[in-house]
């Protein structure tokens, strides 16, 4: 049997956002605005312009930005952002390994988590019934910088 995760000692801030009523999408762009050096994603759906705007502009400034992708959704539909990422000189990879790969994060400058259901799009800000979580704490954005990392070394 699996061991189940510690639990890890933390100290921060949390931001949290409920849509249709909070501006999600704001709060992301606002901390991507803010990286200086790396921001990692991991995406599902990805249809958010605001959103890809918002990394294009950081990758432009000299930030490192990475994504890996769920492949099935990023192939699927004309409105996926990830083509224009990587269009963008943005490293990306797919994931292939999983029915979906369904983490909707971003770890920004090894100390801020943003992760929650909120898919990075349209429909997630307008439509649905959607949290977001921005979490700035070092332990926390280490653990999931780690687990960023296994999953980039098994993409395509």
């Amino acid at each position: 049997a699996q061991s189940i995760p510690e639990a890890i000692p933390a100290r921060g801030t949390v931001q949290v956002a409920f849509t249709p009523w909070d501006n999600a999408e704001g709060m992301i762009v606002d901390a991507i605005g803010r990286a200086r050096s790396e921001i990692l994603v991991q995406a599902y759906g990805f249809t958010s312009r605001t959103i890809a705007d918002a990394l294009i502009s950081a990758h432009r400034r000299g930030v490192r930005v990475r994504m890996l992708a769920d492949r099935e959704q990023t192939f699927s539909g004309d409105n996926s952002r990830v083509p224009d990422l990587a269009s963008a000189g943005v490293r990306v990879a797919l994931e292939v390994r999983y029915q979906s790969a369904h983490n909707k994060v971003m770890v920004i400058d090894e100390t801020v988590v943003v992760t929650g259901s909120f898919n990075f799009t349209h429909a997630a800000e307008q439509h649905n019934a959607e949290n977001i979580l921005v979490l700035r704490s070092e332990p926390l954005a280490q653990a999931y910088k780690s687990n960023w990392q296994v999953h980039w070394e098994h993409s395509l």
